[in-house]
């Protein structure tokens, strides 16, 4: 099974937050994959990443690029791992059918936002029941801050 830790939203978008956990699993040496809504946001996901100064270099590909097995983080709207990861980011409300395929999900997802909230619940709840390693994070004032 899978540890799966819920990444609940108060302070930052997703677009903000990804790209530090996405930083702290390249310095672990483990490769990931973002299972995006939709293939207009891998784009605009793409185009942020590349943007992004903090860590100032994130290397991704996307299926427009090719090459998924030279890719340390692969960004896609398919239920998919084609560069092999083990860590799957979960955005946009995103699921993936697969999860039990990966050490890792990070489940990414706005507090701001009452349908988001609802819909991560309805996620805990089916993970849970499928018997993975569950955890709850809350962005605080310092930082994550994991909640009992």
């Amino acid at each position: 099974m899978s540890e799966i830790g819920f990444y609940h939203l108060t302070r930052t978008s997703a677009d903000k937050a990804l790209p530090q956990l996405l930083g702290r699993t390249l310095k672990a040496g483990h490769r990931a994959v973002v299972l995006c809504g939709s293939a207009e946001r891998v784009e605009a996901l793409d185009l942020a990443l590349w943007l992004e100064n903090e860590p100032d270099w994130l290397p991704h590909g996307t299926a427009a690029m090719g090459e998924a097995d030279l890719q340390p983080i692969w960004l896609t709207a398919l239920d998919e791992a084609p560069n092999g990861a083990k860590y799957l980011f979960l955005i946009d409300g995103a699921n993936s059918a697969r999860l039990e395929a990966f050490e890792r999900v990070f489940d990414l997802f706005d507090g701001n936002d009452e349908r988001a909230v609802q819909d991560a619940r309805q996620r805990w709840k089916s993970a849970k029941a499928a018997g993975h390693t569950l955890a709850y994070w809350q962005q605080g004032a310092r930082g994550w801050e994991k909640m009992a």
